[in-house]
């Protein structure tokens, strides 16, 4: 496993990072916690979590499962950098949900229960905040740092004017402020590159892309897995349909190399410069260990141009994939 700083901090973070939203709605507990003593044997110990996964609003089933794991193997915790994240709805109240002091004390509190621990290694902001003064949010925050119950701040979902924002805030305060931003990323979605990528460079922010395989998109899936439950709803039909050239030759590309196309499309991630952890969402274990090939593959500068034109950076791509009521990021390209 290869390891690299967690942004402008000292601490290190596997090249690939657990995402667990599968685990309870699709990957039962028993396969769930295989998988995770799996990930921290091959040296994958970054994990990330929400309060919002589980599939039962309020209930955090995805971070009860994980809290589990940790009761089993209370020895193994420190070894994990473990990072969950808040704002989404936990309840039908107005604070159930937002980045109020009120609400982050609660949900943090409520995760450290659901986990089993007494800190979050990466405490994240789930979705760009446009409710709550950066004082308020930091100072909450900060509140959770000297209690012990958090370590680092980070984001979800934020263009680069946000990250840019909270960096300067905190600056003004005289903290550390947000570490990390996780962001939609992939080649199908490169919209990223144009600001938030340039910007997480210049303030040492770790960039942590989710869904870095379009949805299974660049898999190269066929036969039963190109028709499962996520691939024939009616987005990803239309995804499949709109890039069906791209996909095409991305596929004799990999073919060429001889390597899987998922493997390749996470291979492509790693190379980019400011990228830390492409988080990958294992279902079954074969897939995590499938997932450890992306570390071995080296690409040159010229399969690195190959790649892109196959899947031009966003200015090339064809604007009807872009929905045309959203044209402010991140919903424009994320949720």
């Amino acid at each position: 496993m290869e390891y690299t700083n967690l942004g402008r901090t000292g601490c290190k973070v596997s090249r690939l990072c657990l995402g667990t939203m599968n685990f309870g709605p699709r990957t039962s507990e028993p396969d769930s916690h295989a998988i995770m003593s799996k990930a921290l044997d091959l040296g994958i110990q970054f994990w990330d979590s929400a309060d919002v996964y589980g599939g039962k609003q309020g209930e955090g089933i995805t971070e009860q499962i994980i809290g589990n794991w940790f009761a089993a193997n209370s020895t193994k915790r420190d070894q994990i950098v473990l990072a969950t994240k808040y704002q989404g709805a936990m309840g039908p109240g107005p604070n159930d949900k937002g980045a109020s002091a009120f609400h982050i004390r609660q949900a943090c509190d409520a995760s450290l229960r659901r986990l089993k621990t007494d800190h979050i290694d990466l405490y994240q902001m789930h979705h760009v905040n446009r409710d709550c003064a950066w004082d308020e949010v930091y100072g909450a925050l900060d509140v959770l740092r000297q209690q012990g119950k958090i370590i680092y701040a980070g984001a979800s979902n934020f263009a680069g004017w946000h990250l840019a924002e909270s960096y300067f805030a905190a600056r003004h305060r005289h903290t550390l402020g947000m570490v990390a931003e996780q962001s939609k990323f992939s080649l199908d979605c490169r919209f990223i590159e144009l600001e938030v990528l340039p910007a997480a460079r210049k303030y040492g922010i770790a960039v942590i892309p989710w869904s870095p395989l379009g949805g299974g998109l660049l898999a190269g899936m066929s036969g039963a897995e190109a028709t499962s439950r996520r691939n024939i709803n009616p987005e990803q039909a239309r995804k499949r349909e709109l890039f069906k050239a791209n996909l095409d030759k991305w596929q004799a590309f990999c073919k060429d190399l001889g390597q899987r196309p998922a493997d390749v499309a996470l291979a492509w991630m790693l190379h980019i410069p400011g990228i830390t952890a492409p988080i990958i969402g294992p279902r079954t274990m074969q897939q995590l260990e499938e997932s450890l090939q992306a570390l071995a593959i080296k690409l040159t500068p010229e399969h690195m141009k190959k790649i892109d034109e196959i899947w031009p950076p966003v200015r090339h791509i064809d604007a009807t994939y872009i929905h045309p009521t959203r044209n402010e990021a991140p919903e424009a390209y994320a949720w």
